[in-house]
């Protein structure tokens, strides 16, 4: 069962989505993994937006009842972050979910993860508990961690993201032309 893809404005959507974010915040980027910041506002409304950019193996979502679920694992603040975002979100006409997940919890039951810098030792095992599993990984990592599918960075105080394909397709997930097009890099394209 395909996701349903925003209309064709998509890509100016979801950027206008982030952006909208960004500025109610009224701030830039920040380092600091546990302050609720304008980066984390921006990061949550990419997440809770990504799912409905991403072709779901069938059942792989369940029934239009159950909730899309995002496992975060963060500090509190940005978890809470994560759940305010998702309060008004759904993914393909479901309610979305957040989890925050502690260190060493397995990822169960999930449709993405996401990881933040500051959990960063953690996300080579999150990494290989969902491999091969119909489970978006989401991280903000510097070069040279274990970055997810998609791994947001930081440039000239805006959030971008990159999209890693090969994890993609060992997951049996599709991502969108359009979420691909606006991606600052795209790795392992044929």
């Amino acid at each position: 069962m395909a996701a349903a893809l925003l209309p064709p404005l998509a890509r100016r959507t979801l950027l206008l989505s982030a952006l909208a974010a960004w500025r109610a915040a009224g701030a830039g980027a920040s380092d600091d993994d546990g302050d609720g910041s304008a980066e984390y506002q921006v990061k949550a409304a990419f997440v809770c937006k990504f799912g409905n950019y991403v072709d779901w193996p069938a059942r792989a979502l369940g029934a239009a009842s159950e909730p899309f679920r995002i496992g975060v694992l963060a500090g509190g603040a940005v978890a809470e972050e994560f759940r305010r975002t998702a309060a008004a979100a759904s993914v393909a006409g479901h309610p979305v979910e957040v989890k925050r997940l502690v260190r060493g919890e397995a990822p169960e039951g999930l449709h993405v993860v996401f990881v933040s810098r500051a959990m960063g030792a953690q996300a080579l095992a999150v990494m290989a508990a969902v491999q091969g599993r119909p489970v978006l990984t989401v991280t903000e990592l510097d070069s040279g961690g274990s970055p997810g599918m998609i791994n947001f960075v930081v440039v000239d105080d805006k959030v971008r993201f990159d999209i890693l394909l090969p994890p993609i397709a060992q997951s049996g997930l599709r991502i969108s032309v359009r979420l691909l097009g606006v991606a600052r890099r795209v790795e392992g394209r044929s």
